[in-house]
């Protein structure tokens, strides 16, 4: 790894397309190479230098193909408006595995992680080897400055190295702060969108974005939060999706639905039971349309999985919803827990792993 970065690359998954992401030291002019071509971070042909994160889009048949790319900058000297100055271009290497399609598939998500690193990545790799990591929000406590999204990088370095892929999904802490309007800059988006879907190999998911977990007008948000009409747009987006039915494509085995905040759920809690009607209309869409296999969750700060027609199937859940991360204070600190997930046929085996031991099993017909 260059002396340049900050971390490894995460590699995220969005639609058909990988988008690169690295955070830097320095200003640096950046591209990847990949399978001979160049992809660069621009804007309207313009490269970028002044910006400590930077994010390169690959088309996703182009780095499955090639089965690694390559990092390359020039440092800055002096940017100016005639005969800038730079240094000798750079090159890192980094192998890539897509997901495979001849074996089971190893998954593991981590979500409500709240700026910690070293818990996660101890749970991540007492599950062993991965295909894919799942990122599904408050992986960062706040948005309170822009360093807390460092974390992000850094778990996704330790875990995966620059080599897998990544799924992210926002949480509502991620909403909290004066910098919560850059979390954009720092993570994936569909052309600024926050939900998304996304293929790799044999897996089609949803990432849905429900926002802040209480009303707009709760007066801890101080008026910075207009979460109810970014619903309803993603109403109009899952019907989108559902007519368009690319959940149906060949070679599609499994399908996903990632979403931090259990919406098939209803808080007990009456300020937290918001937008009854909205979810259920999502419930409705999921149910009657895409028909997943299983869907991934967070928030909630438990290990635990919600059947279909059991007590917190309270809006019509279309397959097994897993709570997967449990972060708790405990005597000496903190302790935590998340979830491994192993597709096998028709079989989802879920594996709640603590730093250093298995909290619990279950194994799942989907």
């Amino acid at each position: 790894m260059s002396v340049e970065f900050c971390t490894a690359p995460a590699v995220f998954a969005v639609k058909d397309e990988y988008q690169i992401m690295l955070p830097v030291k320095s200003e640096l002019l950046m591209w990847v190479e990949v399978g001979g071509e160049k992809y660069f971070d621009e804007i309207n042909g313009i490269i970028r230098s002044s910006k400590n994160i930077h994010k390169f889009t690959v088309p996703m048949a182009e780095l499955d193909k090639a089965g690694g790319y390559d990092v390359c900058y020039r440092k800055v000297i002096e940017r100016k408006p005639y005969h800038s100055q730079t240094e000798e271009p750079v090159s890192v290497h980094y192998d890539f595995k897509p997901l495979p399609t001849d074996r089971e598939l190893r998954i593991y998500h981590l979500s409500d992680t709240h700026g910690r690193r070293e818990l996660p990545v101890e749970c991540a790799k007492f599950f062993g080897n991965i295909d894919l990591l799942v990122l599904n929000g408050d992986i960062i406590d706040h948005s309170g400055e822009e360093k807390n999204f460092m974390v992000i990088y850094e778990i996704c370095s330790d875990i995966t190295g620059g080599s897998i892929p990544c799924i992210f999904s926002r949480g509502n802490h991620d909403l909290r702060g004066v910098c919560a309007d850059k979390l954009t800059d720092w993570s994936p988006t569909d052309n600024g969108n926050t939900y998304f879907t996304f293929r790799l190999g044999k897996v089609w998911g949803l990432v849905v974005d429900g926002g802040e977990d209480k009303v707009d007008e709760n007066e801890e948000y101080g008026h910075t939060i207009c979460c109810h009409g970014f619903r309803l747009r993603q109403t109009k987006f899952i019907e989108k999706v559902c007519a368009e039915k690319e959940y149906d494509a060949d070679g599609i085995e499994y399908k996903l639905i990632i979403a931090h905040n259990p919406f098939t759920w209803e808080d007990p809690t009456p300020c937290f039971n918001i937008e009854g009607d909205i979810y259920t209309k999502w419930c409705e869409l999921v149910k009657e349309n895409i028909k997943p296999d299983l869907m991934l969750c967070g928030h909630l700060h438990r290990t635990e999985i919600f059947e279909v027609g059991g007590p917190n199937d309270n809006r019509g859940q279309a397959c097994p919803v897993v709570i997967g991360a449990d972060l708790k204070r405990v005597e000496n600190g903190y302790s935590f827990a998340a979830a491994g997930v192993v597709l096998d046929g028709r079989q989802a085996k879920v594996v709640f792993t603590e730093p250093d031991k298995v909290r619990a099993e279950t194994v799942l017909e989907i």
